[in-house]
């Protein structure tokens, strides 16, 4: 199965990842805490237990972004209170944290160390599937994703994401399967219309993929997106539309490679091709592959 992370990132799924918060450490335990200990009032737990004092402590420096210092105060209070069920969602947390830092590999370990304790925990399993994503270990990740399919099969979130890797490692059938379910169950979700517009167009059908990508733009005029759409229309021929979804998204993202190269390809297909061997070389400057855009002019 082919490495992936880079496409994901180009659909934004792991940025929606990356933009969720961190639980709540102290107040998910003290929750939990008061439920078992109903006489006993918040305040005095505060104040008396070293392991909800220090992961107090610890969400106030999630707060401030100081990672390192949250680091060690999760670190104390599992080693305070190490048989403490909660240390689960510690880990879990600490597991985010290190791969907010980069530090993949430590990351991977705590939450191999929280599947310990709990095997079925899905939080934990969908997000150690992401940082193996981004580790660029897509079979290890869909078989997470598949983990937590067979536990809930409305996961949404697994649906999106293991219907991801399926398409692009060319397992349409296991794909469709997916997004289908993710677009029953959340269907007006940024997942679902990128998974429906992904699948469309990466399997030859533009027209069923357009109305999904002038959906998302209309959420995120984002340069992918009117790159895709483009796309979609210069495949159908419809070089009208092509033209004004072009010239909107260099509107809006003025130094996208994508769009150059989708204006050059426009360009040559209307017999322009000074302007087209133009905006082939303004694609390559920007970035985008001299292969790909040189292929414009070899058919």
């Amino acid at each position: 199965m082919k490495k992936i992370f880079g496409i994901i990132f180009g659909f934004i799924a792991l940025a929606m990842w990356a933009a969720q918060p961190i639980e709540n450490d102290h107040t998910t335990l003290l929750n939990k805490h008061l439920q078992e200990n109903p006489d006993r009032p918040a305040k005095d737990i505060d104040e008396e237990d070293p392991y909800f004092i220090l992961t107090g402590e610890a969400d106030s420096a999630i707060a401030r972004q100081d990672y390192y210092v949250a680091i060690m105060r999760l670190r104390d209070a599992m080693a305070v209170e190490p048989d403490n069920p909660g240390n689960v969602l510690l880990l879990s947390n600490l597991g985010m944290i290190y791969s907010y830092l980069d530090q993949d590999s430590m990351a991977l370990q705590a939450y191999n160390e929280a599947l310990e304790k709990a095997p079925s925990m899905s939080t934990v399993l969908c997000n150690r599937a992401l940082l193996r994503l981004k580790m660029g270990q897509d079979v290890e990740a869909w078989r997470d994703f598949s983990a937590v399919i067979d536990r809930d099969s409305l996961n949404a979130t697994a649906r999106y994401y293991h219907g991801i890797i399926s398409l692009y490692g060319g397992d349409r059938q296991g794909a469709e399967e997916d997004f289908m379910v993710l677009e029953q169950i959340d269907p007006d979700s940024d997942h679902a219309l990128v998974a429906m517009s992904s699948l469309y167009s990466l399997t030859g059908q533009s027209r069923e993929a357009i109305p999904y990508y002038e959906k998302l733009i209309e959420r995120d005029p984002a340069a992918e997106y009117y790159s895709a759409l483009a796309g979609c229309y210069l495949d159908l021929e419809n070089y009208t539309e092509a033209s004004h979804v072009i010239g909107e998204g260099l509107r809006t993202c003025g130094d996208d490679p994508e769009l150059y190269y989708y204006r050059a390809w426009l360009n040559k297909a209307n017999y322009l091709l000074d302007d087209a061997h133009a905006d082939a070389k303004r694609a390559i400057d920007l970035g985008a592959d001299p292969r790909r855009v040189n292929a414009l002019f070899e058919k």
